[in-house]
């Protein structure tokens, strides 16, 4: 069965820096697209990042220039580079990928921006 699991989270200072990984099983990985979503407290969970199978890539304003979405196929493993961190980016990220039918998520990972 697929199962998507992250870790790297954590509490960082304003300005810092993370890096979050999500280890991938149970599909063929290198086909796929993944997705970097976060939600934080009372808000809708949004989507921070996408990578195709191929490599393209997609963020939101909100991240742009600071998060960076990256793959290892051979790992089985998809990244989260995020730079300059905001008290505004404190949320639980969460892995995910589709089938034409289904969406799949981690358990997630927390990520608090504070002094």
């Amino acid at each position: 069965q697929v199962q998507l699991v992250e870790s790297g989270g954590g509490l960082v200072q304003p300005g810092g820096s993370l890096r979050l990984s999500c280890a991938a099983s149970g599909f063929t990985f290198s086909v796929y697209a993944m997705d970097w979503y976060r939600q934080a407290p009372g808000k809708e969970r949004e989507l921070v990042a996408h990578i195709t199978n191929i490599g393209s890539t997609y963020s939101p304003d909100s991240v742009k220039g600071r998060f960076t979405i990256s793959r290892d196929n051979a790992k089985n493993t998809v990244y989260l580079q995020m730079n300059s961190l905001k008290p505004e980016d404190t949320a639980v990220y969460y892995c995910s990928t589709a089938s034409s039918t289904f969406r799949y998520w981690g358990q997630g990972t927390q990520v608090t921006v504070s002094l």
